[in-house]
């Protein structure tokens, strides 16, 4: 029995399905869904101010005021300017996510740390940094860093390029520390200021340690510690916060990127009918899909979810959701989420296509063999088929035994 051969698929059926791609595509503003910076607001401005004639196409710089924090840089306007006597200096907070996985027990084996490192919680604490900040008279240039096992670490009281100098000289050098490095680094920074007259809260885009809030059932710091020992806590939080948004972040350029380059699939469908990528590249990108998703929801690191230690600590954990509502981490989860959901859909449509030009075509080499059997046996058998059609093989054996009879 012959095979039934489908029809192959119809072209106002290909070209529907890459309009409506396209259409969602551009719905979805795919070039423009980052919501953290991506590149140092100091680097992009020092790869400006350098002229480089080689550079014909410099990377542009993303504007300061369309980060979540920045759109609100206007309520810390008050503190800024209007100093009290007690209130300290103004100082940098900054971000960097380097990998996307730190392995936090190399780090801590690394001969880099200063003394005094320890783990604090989820996170690797280096209590001052650069390691002889201690014989340093300028303590503009020390501050301290919680490195995070989602591949990013929060530094306090140091400049960008303290920062980057933990990363070059701890991090990088540390064997295997790193799990998948990024091929571009991911930052972002605020801005930092203690007083004790005031309560510790995030203000716009300054961050003020000050007095505990009175929070029910919160733990009060001993008499007997200093006011950095008082405060870790409080940094801690606000640091677990900036950590997962800036590791967000490079999740989200990885997303973009890939989308970029999964963009021309629903123009290819409609020009010419084809995909333009074969099965195993189709199956390879899925791959891909599923590790962003895994990256967002499976792992320790979930986006959505409030961390343990903060079931115990309801004033640390309102630091910790009063950066990340601000950095609005929730709702870019969600809006990742989609975009890989959509991803993934166009994708399984697209594996069905090719599904089925594949079963196609192996119907037509079915039949195309058939097709050769069949010359064959009429090759080789033909005489003998045509006598037993036609009948006149019978005829003459019947005229021989006539003749041998009268004989």
């Amino acid at each position: 029995m012959l095979p039934i051969l489908r029809p192959p698929l119809p072209s106002w059926r290909i070209a529907s399905f890459a309009h409506s791609c396209r259409q969602r595509l551009y719905a979805q503003g795919i070039a423009s869904f980052r919501c953290i910076n991506s590149t140092s607001v100091k680097a992009a401005r020092s790869s400006h101010d350098s002229d480089d004639p080689d550079d014909v196409n410099p990377k542009p710089k993303k504007p300061k005021a369309t980060t979540p924090l920045r759109r609100s840089a206007s309520d810390s306007l008050p503190i800024r300017s209007n100093p009290t006597p007690t209130r300290g200096d103004i100082k940098p907070v900054f971000t960097l996510a380097t990998a996307e996985r730190y392995l936090l027990p190399r780090l801590r084996a690394s001969p880099g740390l200063p003394a005094g490192t320890r783990m604090l919680n989820e996170s690797l604490y280096v209590p001052h940094w650069p390691p002889n900040s201690a014989a340093e008279p300028d303590a503009s240039q020390t501050g301290e860093i919680f490195v995070f096992a989602n591949g990013s670490f929060v530094s306090w009281g140091l400049e960008e390029a303290g920062a980057r100098r933990f990363a070059s000289e701890v991090i990088a050098r540390t064997p295997n520390a790193e799990v998948s490095p990024l091929k571009e680094v991911e930052t972002e920074e605020l801005e930092f200021v203690t007083d004790p007259s005031e309560k510790t809260r995030l203000q716009g885009d300054l961050i003020i340690l000050g007095q505990p809030s009175e929070t029910p059932g919160s733990g009060n710091a001993s008499s007997s510690e200093s006011n950095a020992d008082s405060t870790i806590l409080r940094r801690y939080a606000f640091s677990q916060a900036l950590s997962r948004s800036t590791a967000l972040s490079a999740l989200e350029v990885s997303l973009d990127d890939y989308l970029s380059s999964m963009a021309l699939l629903p123009l290819s469908l409609e020009q010419t009918g084809k995909p333009g990528l074969g099965r195993t590249a189709l199956i390879k990108k899925l791959g891909q899909l599923m590790k962003f998703r895994q990256g967002l929801n499976l792992n320790r690191e979930n986006y959505l979810e409030t961390p343990d230690f903060y079931w115990a600590e309801p004033e640390l954990e309102g630091y910790f959701n009063s950066m990340s509502d601000a950095l609005e981490i929730k709702a870019r989860t969600t809006s990742v989420n989609d975009k890989i959901t959509y991803a993934a859909e166009a994708q399984s449509v697209l594996r069905q296509l090719l599904t089925e030009s594949s079963s196609h075509r192996m119907e037509l080499v079915i039949i195309a063999l058939i097709a050769v059997e069949v010359v064959v046996a009429l090759i080789r058998d033909g005489s003998e088929l045509w006598q037993m059609l036609t009948g006149s093989g019978s005829e003459h054996q019947h005229t021989l035994k006539q003749e041998g009879a009268g004989a």
